[in-house]
């Protein structure tokens, strides 16, 4: 009976740590979300079915959250998820300040894009 027990909880914290390692962490922040949402795609507008459908690929791309567009790269410069995840204020000014940036020389800038009812990595 002691050994089976024992084997049981081998397999057990074998098969616990598999699992934990095979989890990847979320970078994708819902409060950044939340606030690009309400600036950009509030329920009703252009956007909003976009970045309904599209999620975290606002600001991601592929299969791997790590793994950002070109618009996701510039907030990035400007916030960092685990220390601004609460500043409402910062966050907002991050999504103004990149606006103005574009993903490409001679390219349309992220603002204009969203403006345009695309998303900022659409193009």
């Amino acid at each position: 009976m002691h050994r089976k027990l024992s084997w049981l909880l081998v397999v057990g914290f074998a098969l616990a740590l598999i699992l934990s390692l095979a989890q990847s962490p979320a970078e994708a922040i819902p409060p950044f979300q939340k606030e690009f949402v309400k600036m950009y795609a509030p329920p009703g507008s252009p956007l909003a079915a976009k970045v309904k459908k599209v999620k975290c690929n606002i600001c991601h791309k592929g299969k791997k959250k790590k793994n950002r567009n070109a618009y996701g790269e510039a907030l990035a410069k400007l916030l960092d998820r685990k220390k601004d995840k609460k500043n409402v204020e910062k966050i907002r000014k991050a999504l103004k300040t990149v606006e103005s940036q574009s993903a490409k020389p001679g390219g349309p800038t992220f603002g204009e894009l969203l403006k345009a009812g695309k998303l900022p990595a659409e193009e």
